[in-house]
């Protein structure tokens, strides 16, 4: 299986996920010129903006670890992006969902996840470096 189809299956996954604890999937792929956003949810509180990684089981770097300073900043103005032209009006919060994957004995393969809320937040452009 190709590393484009297990991201997809990490992003089903997830979404799968946060529609069990009570999030609308309101966009998967959300692109602006500033960049792409995995999955865009909301429920009562919050609108989420959630950035998917999917990795080998045991890979060197974990998954959260790819979501780095610059990777942020292009999320944080595709949000802004996004809210403007939705219009909606709410707290939001940047979160990173890890999916790590394994091939059993079976030649199965075996996905967990783990959800980070709040894994950064719009501080990133205010980094003297951007």
């Amino acid at each position: 299986m190709n590393r484009e189809k297990i991201g997809y299956i990490g992003e089903d996954l997830v979404a799968k996920y946060l529609k069990s604890q009570g999030f609308i999937i309101l966009r998967q792929n959300y692109h602006s010129k500033f960049g792409e956003i995995d999955i865009v949810a909301e429920n009562r509180e919050y609108l989420l903006f959630i950035e998917v990684k999917t990795r080998k089981k045991n890979s060197p770097i974990p998954p959260a670890m790819a979501v780095n300073t610059s990777k942020q900043r292009k999320i944080v103005l595709t949000a802004f992006d996004f809210i403007s032209k939705s219009r909606i009006d709410t707290n939001y919060r940047f979160d990173v969902a890890e999916v790590e994957y394994l091939v059993d004995e079976n030649g199965e393969m075996k996905f967990s996840l783990n959800y980070i809320k709040d894994a950064f937040s719009t501080e990133v452009l205010h980094d003297e470096a951007f």
